[in-house]
């Protein structure tokens, strides 16, 4: 009887997802799996992601086909999993948490809310996605490092976060030491800065506490929930930081996508980017 119930809720979310695909933008996007590099439609990419503990969504911060396609990705997983699901974004940082609780719950304006959890300027991309989860009662996991940290190893290293109390790097910060990564993924920070080496480490050494900051956030979410993520697709694309740090402890539950403004599929440079490659066409 328990396969059953299972059986049936899938189904019933499925048929919901096939009714949410309708109202994502046809026309201006294309998906692909990477194993194959054929195209494939969005209820089939939904029904892969189903199976995942963890979704990262890879986005380009200025794509807003992509950003209406976050907003359908959500609904769809809900539709499956309901209060099972929560969504964690890089968008908002630790320490802003207590102020996103205060609004999910309907405490606080969302005018006080935007300006005082530091919302991005293109917050409205986000905000179908906030108001949603405050809909639907979705838990909303503010992700990030406080820039002012992240600054602090800019300016520094990540010795510098030393002599921050314990109490404040246990609240906002990931556990210590941070490994800072090495290999592929600093190749490719390199080459995104336009050079071949660095006069110090300082710099990447922000960006790893960016990425392990966001890693640890949603391995706890996991511990209770499954976790839909959102970040720039840096963060996660080729399997890298932040997808990198959750896959060395969640290994075959975890599912990517990456999503940027492109015209057509190139296996030869993007089977390797995720698992579901989404190409937008304003």
């Amino acid at each position: 009887m328990r396969f059953f119930i299972h059986t049936l809720c899938l189904l019933c979310g499925l048929f919901l997802t096939c009714m949410l695909s309708a109202q994502t933008p046809e026309g201006h996007y294309k998906i692909y799996d990477t194993r194959n590099g054929q195209e494939l439609d969005y209820a089939t990419m939904i029904q892969e992601l189903s199976v995942a503990d963890a979704v990262f969504f890879g986005e380009e911060h200025n794509d807003s086909i992509g950003h209406l396609l976050e907003g359908a990705v959500l609904k769809s997983l809900y539709a499956l999993h309901k209060d099972q699901l929560s969504l964690s974004m890089e968008m908002f940082e630790t320490d802003v948490q207590g102020i996103m609780n205060e609004y999910l719950a309907g405490w606080i304006s969302e005018k006080n809310f935007k300006k005082e959890s530091r919302s991005w300027n293109n917050y409205p991309d986000y905000q179908p996605l906030v108001n949603f989860a405050k809909e639907k009662g979705i838990a909303v996991i503010c992700a990030n490092a406080p820039a002012r940290y992240t600054n602090m190893v800019t300016r520094g290293t990540l010795k510098a976060l030393d002599q921050l109390p314990k109490a404040t790097r246990k609240a906002y910060l990931p556990p210590f030491p941070i490994d800072t990564l090495s290999g592929a993924y600093y190749d490719k920070f390199l080459e995104t800065m336009g050079g071949h080496t660095m006069p110090n480490m300082h710099i990447y050494q922000s960006q790893n506490l960016w990425d392990a900051t966001m890693a640890h956030n949603i391995l706890k979410a996991m511990k209770h929930k499954k976790v839909f993520h959102l970040n720039g697709r840096f963060h996660s694309d080729s399997y890298l930081g932040t997808a990198y740090r959750v896959l060395q402890q969640k290994k075959g539950k975890v599912k990517t996508i990456s999503c940027f403004s492109e015209t057509v599929y190139k296996a030869s440079e993007h089977k390797g980017l995720a698992d579901f490659v989404i190409l937008t066409q304003p």
